[in-house]
């Protein structure tokens, strides 16, 4: 399927991308923060910069839309 779409109705400073992190890819200080969790989800701007790390899925989404942002999925 090749469908085209016109993504210029979106802002792209609104749009922020939610993936998952293994917290021992994380800094010492943040991993002491986790406790049993090994995995966290990442919140980033377009340019990659953090805003929150949160843990699961759901509440990522969520963070963002009560945000104000556009939310999308990287892998």
């Amino acid at each position: 399927m090749n469908t085209k779409y016109d993504f210029s109705e979106f802002d792209a400073d609104r749009i922020v991308y939610v993936r998952s992190v293994e917290v021992s890819d994380l800094p010492e200080d943040v991993q002491e923060q986790v406790g049993d969790q090994t995995r966290l989800y990442a919140v980033h701007r377009a340019d990659g910069e953090r805003l929150a790390l949160v843990r699961d899925r759901g509440m990522a989404f969520a963070l963002a839309r009560q945000n104000d942002l556009a939310p999308v999925t990287v892998h």
